[in-house]
């Protein structure tokens, strides 16, 4: 007689039905392949999205290196981390040429201002961190619905065509980046592609 059963259900016809067996698995786009362009053991993103908490992913993006390192042995050559850049924090993509150019124009659609000057900064106020940042490895994803958005804003005051103005934007990020469809897609295949999702905010 057999014992096992699930709601009256022989356990071995369960295992038998094709549905058991069947796995989902996320499809695969040429888009993102850049996301496995890595031999990482680790896999991590910090998705950023409001410019007031921008500074923490940057203080978890360098203790996850660092800790890595201390505590396991592990140096950043091994790891892939990158920062995804979207809505409000798009700008901080961008080098101080382009801030010095558009910053006005970031800081009102970002509706942010510096924290010390509480004014709209003419420069990157995370060059100097991203850079840092990125001579261990870290890398951006840069949303390009947003940097379209605010290629659009910026051209209005400036007088220059909205598309070459972001084409201006694309070709002065800060650190090496790549501009991805849309950053709140990028998360959610970054994790089917075995990415851990840091969500900073």
């Amino acid at each position: 007689m057999m014992r096992r059963s699930f709601f009256g259900l022989p356990a071995l016809a369960l295992l038998q039905t094709p549905a058991a067996v069947r796995a989902w698995q996320a499809g695969r786009h040429a888009q993102d392949d850049w996301l496995d362009d890595n031999t990482a053991k680790h896999r991590v993103i910090f998705d950023t999205w409001n410019p007031e908490h921008f500074p923490d992913a940057l203080q978890f993006a360098g203790n996850t290196i660092e800790t890595n390192k201390t505590d396991y042995d592990i140096p950043a050559t091994e790891l892939a981390v990158v920062i995804v850049v979207r809505h409000r924090t798009t700008p901080f993509a961008f080098n101080d040429a382009m801030w010095a150019k558009y910053g006005k124009a970031y800081a009102t659609q970002m509706a942010w201002t510096d924290p010390n000057s509480k004014e709209a900064p003419t420069a990157n106020p995370y060059t100097r961190r991203l850079t840092a940042l990125a001579a261990q490895g870290i890398k951006l994803a840069i949303c390009n619905r947003t940097t379209r958005a605010y290629s659009a804003n910026a051209a209005r005051p400036a007088g220059p065509d909205a598309d070459a103005v972001r084409k201006e934007m694309m070709a002065n990020s800060v650190i090496a980046g790549h501009f991805v469809p849309a950053g709140v897609i990028l998360v959610t295949r970054a994790q089917e592609r075995g990415y851990a999702n840091i969500s900073i905010g």
